[in-house]
């Protein structure tokens, strides 16, 4: 990928023609190049060319790439030892918030992901070329990016030349700087968005020594794909990881990969969890529509979703679409997000009774997806991404069913899995590969994606959390230590002091928002409605001023609106459905006006992982907020609450008002 559109010494970039800068730029669009471009290029060109004569030993690059975000820089001044980051508003008066965080965004991004600008002093410029001249006012975060600055055209110069003033930074080479490796760890949404339009993974994902490269995994999963092919077999193939691992980002650079109807490849992206697949297929539609605005062909919403389904569908639909024959799927590369949650054969059976019509279904749902892909005469792929401790829902069958369902039906099917896949995590227990003959399996470790890149700021926080979810109080106090150097977890008795610590930590367009377990139900005392249900699209992508928005911090969603997604801050609410009592978990649903004791096993585990769902949602940091509870009310008494606040303290875990991380800069 082009880093750059057009880079240049201040020097070269003074004395070539506008007209010779504007066509590179235009050489390197991918895009056909439209007036609105083509004018505030030019306006980018014309004042920078009369602004830089007083910055000599400058380097500036236009249309400068950050893949993570699936968009570029307007342009990127270097000067002593300093990255600036410019966002014009060609014709603007104001100073838009818009335009502030959008600039803000670039400079967190190059800081935490730009493997040279790491150390380097990074500032943010909102260039409003009509704007009134502010007054100077350079503050800066602890990590070394400013405060957005605000200039015009006849002073971003001078801006420039104060502020490199200021740091006595130490020089940088700049052909160094503008090829540096990039270092990103994308949200799913973000993932999906650069995938779309065509990036690949390498572009948008970590590829340092630390972090497992998900290249790896595409190819062994293509490696398969290949071999089935040529050899006219049926393959399945079992992807696991840790939360956050990066699988359902595999799973979407497989289906972008091998969606190619005319080599009889088509694949598409499957999952029964109903929020992610809303909103991926919103995010996507949204941005081609976006895109479109200024082009002659455009866009309509209707059209943009119809064709982001060919790529990401809910399972439920294709398992439906595929009742209603007995013909063999246009896909022969199917892949299954969280595939530990197809149903039960009781569940489905139930389901389709009841749903459907359908009496005498009598297969579990792992059974009949295998089924529909079986319908092929020659051959078919698999791939099934595996969450350990993911299963929340009644009904649900776990990893065995999968095992299961080959061993009885489908013998010529081969089978691969990396070593964790046996794992108690993933089996519950059982030995599932003794169900299948010795010549069916395949053991490859590239199927396993054993580091969390959810959180680029700690690989341990889904460790750290499991832990602590297991009362293994020395190990989880341990984590804890290690985990807050970089990843700021902390407590409060209080949810107002919550929002308010969410908001000073958000920089930017970063995103938080309150979650909470879905059957929290007694939360309704602190003002958190559980039983008011979200719009996931509207929660997870519209801005922060609409009260539907995760941001307005007053809506909140539960484990199932949010699994497979995350934001950049969160707000963990606790109610008294998991309680602390003489050093063990209770597990509580409350019916009617009164808390219940919950028995069931199965039930108890899927309380457990709604929790743990909740606790590893977050890229950047957290709140857990646990109410004081009420001596007066019996359903809210403070001994349901006061435990639990007393063992996340004894794992090391801060009150907020003790916390020292916080940056109230705004």
């Amino acid at each position: 990928m082009q880093r750059a559109y057009y880079s240049a010494t201040q020097e070269e970039f003074l004395k070539t023609e506008p007209n010779a800068i504007l066509g590179a730029l235009a050489r390197s669009h991918p895009f056909s190049l439209e007036d609105l471009q083509r004018n505030a290029w030019l306006t980018q060109i014309n004042i920078l060319q009369k602004q830089l004569h007083i910055i000599p030993d400058s380097y500036i690059a236009f249309e400068y790439a950050i893949p993570r975000m699936g968009k570029r820089v307007d342009a990127v001044i270097l000067h002593a030892g300093v990255v600036f980051v410019l966002e014009f508003k060609a014709g603007e008066k104001k100073y838009t918030q818009h335009a502030i965080r959008q600039a803000l965004d670039y400079a967190l991004d190059l800081k935490n992901f730009h493997a040279l600008s790491h150390a380097m002093p990074i500032v943010p410029i909102v260039v409003a070329t009509e704007g009134e001249e502010k007054e100077l006012c350079y503050e800066k975060y602890e990590d070394g990016v400013s405060l957005p600055i605000k200039a015009n055209k006849s002073n971003v110069a001078a801006c420039i030349l104060t502020i490199s003033r200021k740091e006595h930074a130490q020089q940088i080479d700049p052909a160094l700087w503008c090829n540096a490796q990039y270092q990103p760890t994308p949200t799913i949404i973000e993932a999906a968005q650069a995938l779309y339009k065509g990036h690949s993974v390498r572009e948008i994902s970590r590829s340092d020594s630390g972090a497992i490269n998900l290249e790896k995994t595409s190819a062994a999963i293509s490696k398969i794909i290949e071999s089935s092919k040529r050899n006219s077999q049926k393959s399945i193939c079992f992807i696991t990881g840790v939360p956050g691992a990066g699988k359902t980002l595999a799973g979407l650079t497989l289906a972008n990969e091998r969606n190619n109807t005319d080599k009889g490849e088509h694949a598409v992206f499957l999952s029964g969890n109903g929020p992610l697949v809303e909103v991926l297929q919103e995010a996507l539609a949204r941005n081609e529509v976006a895109e479109s605005k200024n082009t002659k062909e455009g866009m309509t919403k209707r059209r943009a979703l119809s064709k982001v389904k060919a790529f990401i569908q809910n399972i439920h639909h294709f398992r439906d679409d595929n009742l209603r024959t007995t013909e063999a799927p246009i896909e022969r590369v199917t892949i299954f997000d969280e595939a530990q949650r197809a149903w039960t054969a009781e569940q489905a059976s139930s389901f389709m009774a009841r749903k459907k019509g359908i009496a005498d279904f009598s297969m579990s749902e792992p059974e009949f997806l295998i089924s529909v892909l079986d319908r092929h005469k020659d051959w078919a792929t698999i791939v099934c991404l595996i969450g350990g401790g993911q299963e929340i829902n009644t009904g649900e069958a776990g990893l065995p069913e999968w095992f299961s369902a080959i061993s009885k039906q489908y013998p010529h099917w081969n089978v691969y899995v990396s070593d964790a896949l046996s794992e108690h995590e993933y089996t519950n227990g059982k030995d599932i590969y003794s169900l299948l003959k010795t010549n069916q399996l395949t053991i490859n470790n590239n199927l396993h994606l054993a580091v969390s890149v959810r959180s680029f700021r700690s690989e341990q926080v889904s460790a750290c959390i499991g832990k602590a979810l297991a009362l293994n109080l020395h190990e989880a106090k341990e984590l804890f230590l290690k985990v807050q150097k970089t990843y700021p977890i902390v407590l409060t008795r209080s949810l107002e002091r919550a929002k308010q610590w969410l908001q000073a930590h958000a920089r930017g367009n970063e995103q938080y928002g309150i979650t909470a377990y879905s059957g929290a139900l007694r939360l309704k005392p602190e003002g958190i409605h559980i039983k008011a249900k979200i719009d996931p699209k509207n929660w997870f992508l519209n801005p922060r001023d609409d009260v539907r928005s995760s941001m307005f911090l007053e809506d909140v969603a539960t484990e199932f609106d949010i699994q497979g997604l995350e934001l950049d801050w969160t707000c963990v609410a606790w109610d008294a459905s998991l309680r602390l009592e003489n050093g063990k978990w209770e597990y509580k649903a409350f019916k009617g006006t009164k808390w219940q004791n919950v028995n069931d096993s199965v039930r108890r585990r899927y309380l457990l992982n709604a929790y743990r769902v909740l606790l590893t949602r977050a890229r950047q940091g957290m709140v857990i907020f646990i109410p004081e509870g009420n001596p007066d009310d019996e359903t809210h008494l403070p001994e349901f609450y006061s435990p639990v606040y007393e063992y996340f303290s004894a794992c090391g875990v801060p009150d907020i008002d003790m916390d020292l991380t916080a940056d109230n800069k705004s």
